[in-house]
């Protein structure tokens, strides 16, 4: 892919209200994920192996965490002479404030940038999902069909389809019709929040939407039916992989169990197509004698003397002697004291579990523990 060909911009600025106390102090993108990432490691990764050069992240809240992970972008081969990553956050100017209001809001207050890098196309990502994804194929498909704009979906249950933005199309894949979480269906496929545009057309209808007072703020509800209103050339590109929208604590628990199992359809194991993060280097895990440790992801600096079952232990967490987790993920640099039960859970980074506290969730409703936060009063030594 030539290096100007495609310019890719992540959507990084959501709160992320949902994932309550694990969004209190970071951005959404930033939360960790499955023992050694962050959610927003899949979007970059997916454009490092893609052959996407030149990367946007647009960031408004709580943005620190977030930008340091990012970094010069260099983990993901994004630091290079034709290559680079840039974090674009809200700014004020003459004409006043510039905070984002919206998807199509905040491409809109990037046109100068965009502008600088010239491409043919703009890819637009979400910075919460994890999947893996070859968009260099899907902006063939667009360039195959002509097309202004394209949309990834997948198919969903019929049943489901009321939870999403479900594209209505005809018999060559091409969007006839656009409907935000539709009480009565007429088709299941789902968009992802992923799309390719034409960038001079973009542009055009961003700015004349604008100049007209026209509301632009929203790629669902605005961009994309006026875009089929206009008759311009908008089509599906249909995904069969492996996607969630880890938006919420019950399905960011989920993708973190379903990761554990080494033949799931993401397959992190995958040489050919691996997903890259920025980790501090630690010491190797320790897993004393009496431990007992089945179905888990262990993270490099642990120190584990109790049992663990079915669970994702990041780096630096210290586990002492009888505590008992399963199903849970547990965010880096936790202590988690003697005694200490934890079921059907997330605990958030930095967090300390004193001992003999119990921290019990179900399937259903999961159990939370924020980041840093303190629970109960003794906290034993760590015994290394």
């Amino acid at each position: 892919m030539p290096t100007n060909e495609m310019l890719a911009l992540i959507l990084a600025g959501g709160q992320g209200t949902r994932l309550g106390k694990l969004t209190k102090d970071v951005a959404k993108p930033a939360v960790p994920f499955g023992g050694r990432y962050r959610i927003i490691d899949f979007a970059l990764s997916n454009c490092a192996n893609s052959g996407i050069k030149t990367v946007g992240v647009i960031t408004q809240y709580q943005p620190l965490a977030l930008n340091a992970h990012i970094g010069n972008g260099a983990p993901w081969g994004l630091d290079g002479i034709n290559s680079g990553v840039t974090i674009l956050q809200p700014y004020s100017s003459t004409e006043g404030s510039k905070w984002f209001e919206g998807t199509s809001h905040a491409i809109y207050q990037n046109i100068d940038y965009i502008d600088q890098q010239d491409p043919d196309y703009v890819l637009i990502l979400s910075g919460d999902h994890i999947y893996k994804m070859d968009y260099e194929a899907m902006l063939e498909e667009h360039k195959k069909k002509n097309a202004d704009l394209t949309v990834s979906v997948m198919e969903v249950p019929l049943k489901e389809a009321s939870r999403f933005g479900i594209m209505n199309i005809d018999e060559n894949d091409r969007i006839i019709e656009f409907d935000e979480k539709p009480a009565e269906p007429k088709s299941n496929l789902a968009s992802m929040g992923i799309y390719i545009f034409s960038w001079k057309r973009l542009r055009e209808v961003l700015v004349n939407g604008y100049n007209k007072g026209v509301a632009m703020e929203d790629f669902g509800n605005n961009v994309i039916p006026s875009y089929i209103e206009s008759g311009d050339n908008v089509f599906v590109y249909r995904f069969s992989g492996y996607w969630k929208d880890v938006g919420t604590i019950e399905s960011l628990h989920e993708s973190n169990m379903e990761f554990l199992s080494r033949d799931n359809e993401l397959n992190i194991y995958d040489k050919t197509w691996r997903i890259y993060s920025r980790n501090d280097i630690s010491t190797p895990h320790y897993i004393t004698a009496k431990a007992h440790v089945h179905n888990a992801m262990i993270g490099d600096g642990c120190y584990v003397d109790g049992q663990i079952e079915h669970s994702i232990i990041s780096q630096n967490v210290h586990i002492q002697d009888n505590a008992k987790i399963e199903n849970s993920f547990i965010m880096s640099n936790c202590y988690i004291g003697s005694n200490v039960t934890i079921s059907n859970a997330i605990v958030g980074e930095g967090a300390v579990i004193g001992d003999n506290v119990e921290v019990i969730g179900t399937p259903d409703d999961i159990a939370v523990v924020g980041h840093n936060e303190h629970l109960g009063e003794s906290v034993g030594e760590i015994n290394e």
